[in-house]
């Protein structure tokens, strides 16, 4: 099975994927992750990108297809994957589309996860970590026990580039001029589904598992 995640920076697409790759032993390719795997490693993808994610840009549709058809390659003929964070344009969705075909496989589902815009810069700009030990907070939802300290006594807390106030902005208005239009190129097929992210994590679960199971029953 072949999943899309659509949905906005911040929707909780992270938390709803890796439920989905558990239940349905799917692999999670997050092109978010791979691009900051890329950029830590030194590799020439993540030079070229690092420029564009530290501004909230979106990294050029060449260097994500390049990156995310090699990921595809490799997971092979495992029982499917979840498609997180791509594609971002029409252009990067017809290049799936292509390799796809040359494949011989398609796209089961679309999801689109919608969220308002003023949840979505909370959510992102109150996100800290841990340097050290990696435990995550944010500064509403899930607060340290002393301000900007970790709990567990490794000192202070880090904010990644990309969740300050401005680059969230930019970063949300890139996602409803370029991604938004996906939405209408996954409408003409009957795979497209749309889930309130505005809820609780646990009714965005109940809802994406009620429109999983129901797809897995027809097939």
């Amino acid at each position: 099975m072949i999943v899309i995640f659509l949905g906005p920076p911040g929707a909780g697409k992270g938390t709803q994927c890796k439920l989905l790759v558990d239940r349905y032993g799917l692999k999670h390719l997050s092109s978010g992750d791979i691009l900051r795997r890329e950029r830590k490693e030194g590799t020439n993808l993540g030079k070229q990108a690092q420029s564009y994610m530290d501004s909230g840009q979106l990294v050029p549709d060449d260097l994500i297809v390049a990156m995310m058809m090699k990921e595809i390659q490799t997971a092979g003929n495992s029982g499917g994957f979840v498609l997180d964070g791509f594609p971002r344009t029409i252009g990067q969705a017809l290049e799936l589309d292509k390799a796809l075909e040359e494949a011989d496989k398609e796209v089961d589902v679309v999801l689109n996860l919608r969220v308002d815009d003023i949840k979505l810069e909370e959510r992102i700009v109150g996100r800290r970590s841990c340097s050290r030990c990696g435990a995550a907070y944010h500064m509403i939802f899930n607060p340290p026990q002393n301000d900007n300290l970790c709990d567990r006594g490794c000192g202070p807390l880090m904010q990644r580039a990309d969740d300050t106030a401005e680059v969230v902005r930019n970063r949300i208005k890139n996602y409803h001029e370029l991604t938004s239009p996906l939405i209408s190129y996954y409408s003409q097929t009957d795979n497209l589904h749309h889930i309130d992210g505005n809820v609780s994590i646990d009714e965005v679960t109940a809802e994406l598992l009620n429109i999983m199971d129901g797809i897995l029953q027809d097939t």
